[in-house]
């Protein structure tokens, strides 16, 4: 036989073939037990509790262990309300959301009171407004990357181009230069903090490394066609030198040839008007 305590027995009325009481219940063998209570067992289990929202009650079956902010998460599906702008009141004392319903001595109907917060559906306003302004931010800076990567390709092969000893149209380099430029007038008209504010900042420092390349190239491809132009100058220059000196040549005989032949001429002519004068 089991031994059995020794002490006050309680008050227990036997009807119907069974043993009730409010501390003791009748076991199918026989044996009187102590009940059991939600305080001796760690099993959770689910309760029904009444929430008063308005003038309207909303019975809700959820476990024990949840917390206020689950409660409020499935209160949220029949009131319409957003859930961080509730306030859940039990024994007139607002509940926090982390807080957990069986610490707080919630038990099976339980009658809870719901009410809408202001001052939380204008926070959450707010902050849903400063996020949807952060997420534009962050979209327009990923748009401006990837047109700078697209304009950093031409960069690179313009700068190929110039250092292997050729030449690019320099109304390609200024139109290029422009472009960038467009680009941190659009990072500048972004206002934002924290993270959005470094990664601007990083594409403005990323395109004025683009442009600062682009003005030397600019220079050395400007530097190059000045030494073209020179060389294309100095051929046509020798040989029309060389050329007015085979003419200055051919001109100087001419010329020399032609007073040779005016002296005999003379020379011939004065022996024969001397001769006539002498003879008359």
């Amino acid at each position: 036989m089991m031994k059995m305590n020794t002490g006050t027995t309680p008050s227990l009325s036997v009807g119907g073939g069974g043993v009730s009481g409010n501390e003791w219940e009748s076991r199918p063998g026989g044996m009187v037990v102590q009940r059991r209570t939600d305080q001796t067992s760690d099993a959770p289990r689910v309760i029904r509790v009444r929430v008063k929202y308005l003038s309207v009650y909303h019975e809700i079956n959820i476990n024990s262990q949840s917390s206020f902010g689950e409660l409020k998460k499935v209160l949220s599906g029949q009131t319409g309300l957003h859930h961080e702008d509730m306030k859940i009141l039990y024994k007139d004392k607002e509940r926090d959301s982390k807080m957990f319903l069986d610490l707080c001595g919630v038990k099976d109907r339980s009658k809870l009171v719901l009410k809408e917060d202001p001052m939380a559906q204008e926070k959450r306003l707010l902050e849903k407004r400063r996020n949807a302004v952060v997420e534009k931010a962050m979209k327009s800076i990923a748009d401006i990357s990837l047109e700078v990567d697209r304009l950093a390709g031409q960069v690179s092969a313009f700068e190929t181009v110039i250092n292997k000893g050729g030449k690019v149209e320099e109304k390609s380099l200024v139109n290029l230069i422009e472009m960038l430029m467009n680009q941190l007038l659009r990072l500048d008209a972004i206002t934002a903090d924290g993270d959005v504010k470094l990664k601007r900042k990083m594409q403005v420092k990323r395109v004025q490394t683009y442009v600062e390349t682009l003005d030397v190239l600019k220079v050395k491809n400007s530097t190059k066609k000045v030494d073209i132009n020179k060389s294309v100058r100095h051929k046509p220059q020798t040989q029309t030198q060389y050329q007015q000196r085979e003419l200055l040549s051919f001109v100087d005989e001419d010329e020399v040839e032609e007073p040779r032949r005016d002296s005999g001429a003379s020379s011939s002519g004065t022996p024969a008007v001397v001769t006539n004068d002498w003879e008359k």
